[in-house]
């Protein structure tokens, strides 16, 4: 089963830098395609829980690695004027050779916007600022000096030199079927579902499917990605066992595990796999469970991406 993406999200959240950069040159030699941060200012779910800061750590993981590509799941434009974010990925792109995929999102976690001074605006304006943000990011990498004045961001005549290595793939995450998902068929490359809403999957695609009808968009043009928690054991008890643990842990952050996630043993892991692949998912953002989590990296480098080359 060729052509599926392996990407893992690095450890950040109460991790020091040597932690983070050790998982990343881990990943790297392990053959994961790409690696992910989070962009939040807090630690999930409480606001005195240690986060790196997304975009300073992706810069220092693009540093210190050469093949995967790097990404952060997801960023909402409020916590960075569009303009500048184009900049910083032009720039971050430069650096590593073509390897960023710039991730965005709507955001959500209003704790750190307030207590970073940020505006939280209502879902439909957040979602007006997001559209208007991926049109800034575009038109910076691909045309000379654009201008935009839009109904929240602008730009007059603005120069992004030197332009990006490539012009950065667009993630957009998140599983609104209304307006999230019509900005998806209207401009992402990528479109990511969050693991909360993994048991919703199916209905979301076929809303997407239509959105590329309404808006005259290839639906196979966009990638279609899953967040998702990996709990993989030695067999199926030592699995079962991790995965209760998981549960108990995350509380419903990554949704219910126990019927959407993927956990198991590696031949259990590799069947959930199958089934998300069956449905047109052919790039996943992978979150391993544990404290250090190259060793169950390494189980599943070892016996479960075999299966997908």
């Amino acid at each position: 089963m060729a052509n599926v993406h392996f990407g893992v999200t690095l450890p950040q959240i109460k991790r020091s830098w040597q932690e983070t950069r050790a998982a990343a040159l881990e990943c790297e030699a392990l053959g994961f395609q790409s690696l992910w941060l989070n962009d939040h200012l807090y630690g999930i779910p409480a606001p005195t829980i240690p986060i790196l800061e997304g975009w300073t750590a992706l810069s220092a993981v693009g540093a210190v690695t050469a093949k995967p590509e790097i990404g952060l799941l997801v960023s909402p434009p409020a916590f960075r004027n569009p303009a500048l974010q184009a900049k910083m990925a032009a720039t971050l792109d430069h650096i590593t050779g073509g390897r960023v995929v710039v991730g965005l999102g709507a955001g959500w976690f209003v704790q750190e916007y307030e207590g970073y001074g940020y505006p939280f605006p209502a879902a439909r304006v957040r979602l007006e600022q997001l559209a208007e943000a991926v049109t800034i990011m575009k038109r910076m990498w691909t045309e000379e000096a654009p201008s935009f004045a839009g109904k929240h961001f602008r730009i007059d005549g603005v120069f992004c030199l030197p332009k990006p290595a490539r012009r950065p793939p667009i993630l957009i995450g998140g599983g609104g079927e209304k307006v999230l998902l019509r900005l998806v068929a209207e401009h992402a490359d990528l479109w990511n579902n969050l693991a909360v809403h993994q048991g919703a999957l199916p209905a979301k695609i076929e809303m997407l499917r239509r959105h590329c009808r309404d808006v005259g968009r290839d639906f196979d043009s966009i990638r279609l990605s899953q967040q998702t928690l990996v709990v993989i054991g030695e067999d199926e008890r030592d699995g079962l066992e991790k995965m209760q643990r998981a549960t108990a842990l995350y509380r419903g952050h990554l949704g219910d595990i126990e019927k959407h996630g993927i956990w198991g043993s590696a031949q259990q892991v590799i069947e959930r796999i199958e089934r998300h692949v069956a449905l047109g998912v052919r790039h996943f953002v992978i979150e391993f469970f544990g404290r250090d989590t190259r060793e169950p990296a390494r189980l599943f480098a070892e016996q479960v991406m075999p299966a997908f080359r």
